[in-house]
């Protein structure tokens, strides 16, 4: 059984209703990664969860503290959540979490980040991961500018690597997508799948450790129903455990 943190996914709306000279405002929280943790535990995984307005009390600060899992998985969540903590914001110190996060991926960990909004550089850059630790971490590159792909007719990923442990697991194709993020592979990393002319899927070795880019969202919006209750969508993730854990 492999031990997997998810961090991330998780957002409040507030909206503002205005009827005539009247208005009223409403809240709601939602979480996004339901099924993504429903394939990772239907294959005997155990998931861990931190929601994003939890990230800045319960992120781990240090190396040693990362220890109790075997793959984190960063999803939807911009690295000002993780890097400024509570204590910091307070005018504390902490060491940087995500110094301590690249530490132990090449201590042997493994990590994985997922697209959305707030992932790679994400909406206007907010995500900002370009030049932490995740990114040194990471099989790629990540802009310094909003690096998102928004075109949901053409989308279409492709695989081109056969012969690669997770590609061999995976049942079927990728249906389309509505979006990515757009990255850079590095030149050590390995391309698995593909979207249009960018990378799809990256994988690669950091020190002891192994990560892994997939650009889109693990659930809606980028991600269609219809993508999420795919073969491919429901075999590839625990693959990816697998190998990010080096069970395969």
């Amino acid at each position: 059984m492999t031990r997997v943190l998810l961090v991330g996914e998780s957002w409040t709306i507030h909206s503002t209703h205005v009827k005539g000279f009247d208005s009223f405002t409403t809240s709601e929280y939602a979480e996004g990664g339901k099924d993504w943790m429903d394939a990772l535990t239907a294959a005997g995984h155990q998931v861990d969860y931190i929601p994003a307005h939890k990230a800045p009390t319960e992120f781990p600060r240090t190396a040693d503290a990362f220890r109790s899992w075997d793959v984190v998985t960063l999803s939807d969540i911009g690295a000002n959540s993780l890097e400024v903590t509570l204590e910091v914001w307070k005018g504390g110190r902490t060491p940087n979490p995500l110094d301590a996060l690249e530490q132990w991926v090449a201590d042997g960990g493994g990590l994985a980040m997922c697209g959305g909004y707030l992932s790679f550089a994400g909406f206007e850059a907010k995500a900002r991961f370009a030049g932490t630790g995740a990114e040194r971490a990471l099989p790629v590159q990540v802009s310094s500018t909003d690096d998102r792909v928004e075109n949901p007719t053409r989308n279409q990923p492709v695989w081109i690597a056969g012969d690669h442990p997770i590609r061999a697991a995976v049942d079927g194709d990728w249906p389309t997508i509505a979006g990515y993020n757009r990255v850079i592979a590095k030149p050590q990393a390995e391309v698995l799948a593909t979207v249009g002319d960018d990378p799809f899927v990256v994988v690669g070795q950091h020190g002891a450790g192994r990560s892994l880019a997939f650009v889109t969202d693990i659930g809606p919006h980028w991600a269609p129903t219809d993508f999420v209750a795919s073969s491919a969508y429901r075999s590839f993730w625990p693959a990816a455990i697998n190998w990010l854990s080096k069970a395969i």
